[in-house]
């Protein structure tokens, strides 16, 4: 704000004085020719009928001359006035279009008007730094759950592109450095309706300026980050960052699952991706020797992956840097067949075209395929310019940095309890998750399956904490019942209980519930929105618990009064 009229003075004051001057000199000049009344007598113009003359002279309205007509004198000097006020009024228009069209002073009217609308938030909101391919999905996502978001990134493109998305609710962005102070502040970092900070830029030292930042000026606000580098992870996690996502490391690791326990790695997919792999993809035999095409950081992660996990693995590249870092390695790049053939491909379960070039990681699953049809392929995609491309590549894995991003991030502002359950899976085999995934499969069938979370309080279930305090007994099937309906049962099942430090998976039914309680339930979006009716309107409860269509107003319980 002060910015703005800081510059507007800075840049009108030569126009301003130079109207002052004129104007002033205009006045003084009727106050001092000599004129004459109708009566033929001398007579000056006061200072009032002078700066009233020179007022609408000045701006060529024409009202004639006042109160009497001039003398030669006076209208020589109006003359020479007009023309006068005309140029210095041409001379401050032009000054003041010139301010207007300025970027500078552009940035700053914009940066005022974002900063007075974010500070007149009244619901909850996330701060997002950087609206790149990442930043976009969450956006979206988030706009489709009726969340609010607030964006920042260095490039006007991306902030333009925001403005020209279809979001379902207004999102307002700013094109300003994420990692100044200032600039998260103006974006609502201490905004008490600020929940949490995603730090979603392509530069690892943005994201950690804008961690420390968000941690030194509200240690208690959640705190989100992408990284691509071990060393800046550390870094992040050391001063306390909530989550850290590195792409390379998420995607290693999914893939690992699915090739040692593909049932777990289903039930995982299915939780965290909105388009989850279809059933038939376990039975695909993916345990045997892998090859690696690239080894940058996404090979890096993927070979310690695979080489915990005891996989036999053959790595091809062709950067002198990365010569003998494995046992077996094979100079090239893998688009050529011959290369491939020396790696052994006929002996491959897998391939991974891994590289930093999206050209030479299509060339390569084709080249492989080519050679062995039934080659389980996973592609790197580097641009998401290239996503029709890859969609259509044919590749069983397409590994996307900035979806897997997304993915993880939407899972933990979905739910915190989320995170733990998939933690959680490590300690069941692959049978139990086969039967967890038929179970699924039978809820949600081909669509999205969704979860959500509830905590037994006032803020989240209301109606639920108002039967407990009235002792009424609250099993899990509650949550399960359709309130239009209670003899249907909605499609969705609770995954995890949480009570305490007590955590219980696939709870029961009949599981009786306490004040405190913390439910992770998985199952159809629908299903969420038919339970927020149970658990917010003590009326709908009442009915769902006991089939009768209760009213609890005062009129009403007085007439069901036996």
């Amino acid at each position: 704000m002060n910015n703005v009229f800081y510059l507007l003075l800075r840049r009108l004051r030569v126009p301003f004085i130079t109207m002052i001057v004129v104007y002033a000199i205009s006045i003084l000049g009727f106050v001092l020719i000599p004129g004459q009344d109708d009566a033929g007598n001398a007579w000056r113009m006061d200072f009032f009928h002078a700066v009233y003359f020179v007022s609408f002279m000045g701006t060529t309205i024409g009202f004639g001359e006042i109160p009497f007509a001039f003398t030669d004198g006076q209208r020589m000097w109006t003359l020479l006035m007009i023309y006068a006020t005309v140029v210095a009024w041409l001379y401050g228009i032009g000054s003041m279009l010139a301010l207007l069209q300025e970027p500078v002073f552009g940035r700053l009217l914009r940066r005022r008007s974002f900063t007075k609308e974010v500070a007149g938030f009244a619901e909850p909101f996330y701060l997002i730094c950087g609206y790149g391919v990442t930043g976009r999905l969450i956006v979206s996502k988030l706009a489709n759950r009726d969340i609010r978001a607030v964006v920042i990134d260095l490039n006007q493109d991306r902030i333009d592109d925001l403005e020209m998305d279809s979001l379902p609710i207004r999102v307002p962005g700013l094109c300003a450095d994420a990692a100044l102070p200032d600039v998260l502040d103006d974006a609502g970092l201490q905004h008490p309706h600020c929940i949490g900070v995603l730090a979603l830029t392509d530069d690892d030292n943005s994201n950690l300026a804008v961690s420390i930042a968000s941690k030194l000026l509200m240690p208690k606000r959640m705190v989100i980050s992408r990284t691509e580098a071990e060393v800046t992870t550390a870094n992040l996690l050391s001063f306390g960052t909530d989550q850290v996502v590195d792409p390379f490391q998420a995607y290693a690791g999914y893939l690992s699952m699915a090739i040692h326990t593909p049932y777990k790695h289903l039930v995982y997919d299915w939780l965290v991706n909105p388009y989850h792999r279809p059933l038939s993809s376990v039975y695909q035999q993916k345990q045997g020797r892998w090859i690696i095409c690239g080894f940058g950081r996404f090979g890096r992660a993927l070979y310690k992956a695979f080489k915990a996990d005891d996989v036999f693995i053959t790595v091809i590249d062709a950067k002198e840097q990365n010569v003998n870092q494995t046992e077996q390695q094979i100079w090239g790049i893998g688009t050529e067949a011959k290369t491939l053939e020396e790696a052994n491909i006929h002996d491959a379960v897998g391939i991974v075209a891994g590289t930093d070039n999206d050209a030479d990681n299509l060339s390569i699953i084709m080249t492989a395929r080519g050679i062995k049809p039934k080659l389980v392929t996973v592609v790197r995609q580097n641009l998401d310019a290239n996503r029709l491309v890859f969609r259509h590549s044919g590749a069983d894995f397409v590994m996307e940095p900035g979806r897997i991003i997304a993915n993880q991030i939407m899972a933990q502002i979905k739910t915190p309890l989320l995170p733990v359950f998939i933690d959680a899976l490590n300690g069941y085999d692959d049978v139990w998750a086969h039967t967890l995934l038929n179970r699924m499969s039978s809820v949600v069938g081909e669509d999205e399956l969704d979860s959500w979370a509830f905590v037994l309080e006032e803020e989240d279930t209301p109606a639920i904490k108002m039967a407990l305090e009235e002792e009424t007994v609250i099993k899990m099937k509650i949550f399960l019942k359709d309130p239009r309906d209670r003899s249907q049962m909605l499609p969705g099942f609770p995954l995890m209980l949480r009570r305490g430090s007590e955590i219980k998976i696939l709870p029961g039914e009949l599981t009786e519930l306490q004040l405190g309680d913390e439910i992770l339930f998985c199952g159809l979006s629908k299903a969420f929105t038919q339970v927020e009716w149970t658990v917010n309107n003590y009326n709908v409860l009442q009915y769902v618990l006991t089939g009768k269509d209760a009213n609890n107003t005062l009129l009403s319980r007085w007439f069901n009064t036996d």
